[in-house]
């Protein structure tokens, strides 16, 4: 992403942000709000990402070298980490941000994590007067790079209200679905549905290759049918071709569906195919594809 990006942002209240966590998706959607012209300052654990961000976006903003410095002048703190202890770990604490957030502000996670760290996080930024949305999203790498992410959110609806135009600067939808962890239980879905597109579309491609037939040929004819999915418009033609540097890792996926199991088990929700499709990425970590792309099922079966 560079200060170049096409994206066209709507007119919005300029806001003091803050943003924790600039990884793959993080860097980018910390940029998008800057570009949308609030003012920014970011957090990284690594303070050379904070400084790649600021070189890249410009001396208006600022980085700070602890979530709580980060969010002490914040309207809205935006964060995206790895999972639900690296979130406790700039939430909570003396050096987290909730220490620093002054009253009324609003927590925005964009973490993929588990229902029960929102509705705990919630709680505690409640009675500190403040408020917390879960908020992951889809659309991998490329969506942030693009700013066309899909966040799925739950949490207090005025406090939504709140935050839901400044990050539209990232996003292509940014939509409450019910109270706190219902973002999170959202997008645990997500997840189910893409496992078993996933495996078929391998499945398919394998099967297809073994009759021998030209799988780029044919998948230019069934994505006009009802076989078509995201995943065979953009994934297809790559695992064809045996190319698996596409973003979402393989490692990452395997965490997202621990958490959708573990919930599942809380819920009693039967989930055959997406426990088969776990264990198959398992199989692919093994054969050494954890930074691979989650459309790399396809290698066990060649």
């Amino acid at each position: 992403m560079s200060s170049t990006n096409a994206k066209t942002y709507e007119p919005t209240p300029s806001f003091s942000v803050a943003f924790i966590g600039l990884g793959v998706m993080g860097f980018p959607m910390a940029g998008h709000l800057a570009l949308a012209g609030h003012s920014v300052t970011v957090y990284n654990r690594n303070t050379a990402k904070s400084e790649a961000w600021l070189a890249e976006f410009g001396s208006a903003h600022t980085h700070a070298l602890t979530p709580r410095l980060a969010a002490r002048n914040a309207d809205i703190v935006f964060c995206c980490v790895g999972n639900d202890d690296d979130l406790r770990s700039v939430t909570l604490g003396a050096d987290g941000a909730f220490a620093g957030m002054k009253p009324g502000a609003i927590f925005v996670d964009h973490t993929t994590a588990s229902a029960s760290i929102a509705r705990e996080l919630a709680a505690v930024a409640q009675a500190a007067g403040l408020a917390f949305i879960d908020a992951p999203v889809s659309g991998g790498q490329g969506g942030a790079q693009n700013g066309l992410l899909t966040v799925m959110c739950g949490g207090d609806a005025a406090a939504f209200a709140k935050v839901q135009a400044t990050g539209m600067a990232f996003s292509r939808a940014f939509t409450l679905l019910g109270d706190s962890g219902a973002g999170q239980l959202a997008k645990m879905v997500n997840q189910i549905c893409i496992a078993g597109l996933v495996q078929g579309l391998a499945e398919a491609i394998a099967f297809g290759q073994r009759a021998g037939l030209d799988m780029n040929q044919v998948l230019d004819v069934i994505g006009k049918g009802a076989a078509q999915s995201w995943q065979l418009d953009n994934r297809g033609k790559t695992m064809v071709a045996d190319k698996f540097d596409f973003g979402f890792a393989v490692d990452w996926m395997r965490k997202d569906l621990g958490l959708v199991l573990d919930e599942a088990k809380r819920n009693g929700a039967r989930l055959p195919v997406t426990a088969l499709v776990d264990q198959f990425y398992g199989d692919v970590q093994h054969m050494g594809g954890k930074r691979w792309d989650t459309s790399s099922l396809i290698k066990r079966l060649k």
